[in-house]
């Protein structure tokens, strides 16, 4: 025993030592750390650049909109002293500024138009007006803001007319400014008051080819209406005089305005009071109180640019714009629409910018104010002057000058974004030719007159509608066939169907939008019983398969590998559509006499646009089911097999350990899937930029189109401004965006976190 012993020993070999430590293993660790480090450094500087970027592009953002909500600022230059205005210039009626700031302009009271240098003062030159002989200056007029048409109320009843022009040459290459007086109606003045009474108060206005005078003696009115035609044969012009009679008034006239349109005359009379006559029916269309305390009255008005607002300033220092708006039984009523507060003292004098809603008023103290009216914004309340005087704005809204106490006083005013305000971008404004105060988002327009409507309101409304409606699409199919796919599906037929699935992630979306706008939007709206009839044709036709598959015989349902039962449907799916869409021009002539887009909008009253939210959401919800199926897919088959097993060995169903656990231990992911759905669907800008109307309606309307905030900055960038109001704008709704996302991936991951924690016990 012992020699076997001994022999078997040594026949078996002692055990081969492997060495760990030889140089190539080493030098295969050093290399592996090297990695894990560079690897670690990689992500963590990834990361934090990530961090970086998005932080910078919050920051650019915001630098960016900021100066949006700056106000005014005024800066106070060395008063002037010019000669002529120690000598008897007379007072002054009017003063106004040219384009470049350069000319200004002073109308007396002794009918001399004098052109001085706005930078030194000195005198360029003086135009004695042709007034009749022994008639003397009594009143003057201007049109609306932006005309240079000016009329005279002489102390004879007559008005004269004339126009104040600014002719730019460059002799040796010098720019220079000429002005001149021209009389485009003539220099013989009109007989305004048929009784040579003295005209109080005068008003002009010209509309293409008609131009209407207004004048007042006392409390009576004349109104004068001249239309020029001219002979296409011999060239000559003629005009042709109309009085247009009004009733007539117990006050005395404190001004009068014309409406750009000639439709309304507006008369202030008494201590706060306006009567609005209708120029083509010449009847009185009502009388307005101006101010609700009865020591209130009105010491100064003013027309702001386009002629459609007057804007009233009372002894209290109050300010007040009103327009004509239509009552809800269809009468137009003068409205009283906001108010401003300027200081304490009686205001003296209020002029308009020539290109903005805006508005600059002088009180008696000598308080200047800057105002714009849409914004409903007071921007600054400054004091420029020792008491009351003339004031002048330029037509740049850049410049203004005072004349008072015998000098000139010239202010430099910068105010680059009036028109925005937090009300402006996120309440009701009632707007001009509104009847009732309202969400829009209408940038430009073809005239200078335009009030800029930049609510985004409607844009942040069209761009929940669009992720609303495409979620209510894709959200329910692409959770329920992850669902599915991860669940029951054989592990064969989901390494086919998942790939096919994420692959729909690469179509472009500029595509799916081109066939939404140019395909799917007209065949929609030519097969809507069709497609209507396919929401209840394909869960009872796949209800329908399910039940006769169930009652087939056992040897057939076996036929079948467990987990490929889903392809039996792809069939029914395919008839079911088939059938729903054959049947769609019969359902049409039995149910809706011919045409559902007709009994939509006529029986139903809905409106219905061929580019609506129902394109938007198959064709966007299309894009996002991807998103959200690849990621739930995840969630759900990452479930360890454990609880699964475990649910079923204790007993339960297949479906109640689904509903149960599976579901519930995923519930993290699948609503990590959601969020970056709806962040998808909420970011998405060709889609809606071609499969809609583009239309900022705030209108859950299915039927309806939209605007969203992406889509917006996408059209309007390429025209706006740089620098100017809109372009901030813009970049205000891409910052809303970015904000949006931010919050609602924030508060996603908050709900993550939780339900991760509340379920991670099972």
């Amino acid at each position: 025993m012992n020699d076997l012993a001994n022999s078997t020993m040594t026949q078996s070999s002692p055990p081969e030592r492997i060495d760990f430590n030889t140089p190539e293993l080493q030098r295969k660790r050093r290399m592996r750390a090297l990695k894990d480090r560079l690897t670690r450094w990689y992500v963590l500087v990834g990361g934090l650049a990530v961090l970086a970027a998005i932080t910078l592009i919050f920051f650019y953002l915001a630098y960016v909109v900021l100066p949006l909500f700056q106000g005014a600022e005024l800066t106070r230059k060395a008063a002037l002293e010019p000669t002529w205005l120690k000598q008897d210039a007379g007072k002054p009626l009017l003063i106004s500024l040219e384009e470049q700031n350069l000319v200004g302009m002073r109308i007396s009271d002794k009918g001399q138009a004098l052109f001085f240098d706005t930078k030194s003062g000195a005198e360029l030159k003086r135009v004695d007006l042709p007034l009749p002989a022994g008639a003397q200056v009594n009143s003057i007029g201007t049109d609306q803001p932006g005309s240079s048409l000016v009329v005279l109320g002489l102390s004879n009843g007559q008005a004269l007319v004339f126009h104040h022009s600014y002719k730019i040459t460059y002799p040796d290459n010098k720019k220079t400014i000429t002005p001149d007086i021209d009389y485009p109606y003539g220099q013989q003045p009109f007989a305004l008051d048929a009784q040579g009474r003295a005209l109080d108060h005068v008003s002009v206005n010209l509309n293409g080819e008609t131009l209407v005078l207004a004048g007042s003696t006392g409390a009576q009115l004349q109104v004068l209406e001249l239309t020029s035609s001219e002979n296409m044969l011999t060239g000559e012009v003629s005009t042709e005089q109309n009085r247009i009679e009004l009733p007539q008034m117990t006050e005395t006239v404190k001004n009068i305005f014309i409406d750009p349109r000639q439709h309304w005359l507006y008369v202030i009379n008494g201590r706060a009071t306006a009567d609005v006559f209708s120029l083509r029916d010449k009847s009185l269309n009502g009388r307005y109180k101006l101010a609700d305390s009865a020591d209130t009255e009105i010491t100064a008005t003013g027309q702001l640019v386009g002629g459609i607002s007057l804007i009233m300033g009372d002894s209290k220092g109050g300010l007040a714009q009103w327009f004509m708006a239509r009552d809800p039984d269809g009468e137009s009523r003068f409205k009283q629409i906001r108010t401003f507060q300027l200081g304490k003292a009686p205001i003296v004098q209020i002029d308009a910018e020539e290109r903005r809603k805006g508005f600059v008023a002088l009180d008696s103290a000598g308080e200047l104010g800057v105002f714009h009216s849409t914004a409903h914004r007071t921007l600054l309340v400054e004091p420029v002057a020792e008491g009351a005087g003339v004031l002048a704005l330029s037509p740049r809204a850049n410049r203004i000058v005072i004349e008072q106490g015998g000098k000139l006083l010239p202010l430099s005013l910068r105010n680059p974004h009036p028109e925005i305000s937090f009300s402006a971008l996120w309440g009701k404004v009632w707007y001009e030719n509104y009847d009732e105060p309202k969400y829009v988002w209408q940038s430009t327009a073809s005239n200078t007159d335009f009030e800029p409507k930049l609510s985004l309101s409607p844009l942040t409304f069209g761009t929940l509608k669009a992720a609303f409606y495409a979620m209510i699409l894709a959200a329910p199919l692409a959770i329920a066939a992850a669902i599915y796919t991860a669940y029951f599906m054989a592990p064969g037929m989901r390494r086919k169907v998942k790939p096919v699935i994420e692959l729909m992630e690469a179509m472009p979306t500029v595509i799916l939008g081109f066939f939404a706008g140019l395909f799917l939007a007209p065949y929609l709206e030519g097969h809507l019983p069709g497609v209507f009839s396919l929401f209840v044709l394909l869960p009872l036709g796949i209800l329908l398969a399910g039940f006769v598959w169930s009652r087939l015989p056992e040897s057939i349902r076996l036929r079948v590998p467990d987990g490929w039962e889903a392809a039996i449907l792809i069939p029914v799916i395919l008839f079911t559509g088939w059938l729903a869409l054959t049947l769609s021009p019969h359902m049409e002539n039995w149910f809706f006499g011919g045409d559902m887009r007709l009994w939509i909008t006529n029986d139903l009253g809905i409106t219905y646009d061929q580019r609506n939210a129902l394109v938007v959401g198959i064709a966007m919800g299309f894009a996002v089911i991807p998103n959200i199926y690849s990621i739930a897919e995840d969630a759900v088959f990452s479930v360890p097999r454990s609880l699964t097993l475990g649910s079923l060995a204790l007993g339960a169903t297949p479906w109640q350990t689904l509903t149960r656990v599976v579901i519930l231990t995923a519930s993290p992911g699948i609503f990590s899937a959601l969020m970056i759905g709806m962040g998808r669907a909420v970011g998405e800008t060709m889609i809606v930029l071609m499969a809609t109307g583009n239309t900022p309606v705030m209108e859950m309307n299915l039927f309806e189109g939209m605007r969203t905030l992406a889509a917006n900055v996408a059209v309007e960038m390429p025209e706006s401004e740089v620098g100017g109001s809109h372009y901030r704008v813009l970049f205000l709704a891409a910052l809303v965006l970015l904000m949006f996302t931010f919050v609602m991936n924030t508060l996603a991951e908050l709900i993550r976190q939780r339900l991760r924690k509340k379920y991670s016990s099972l």
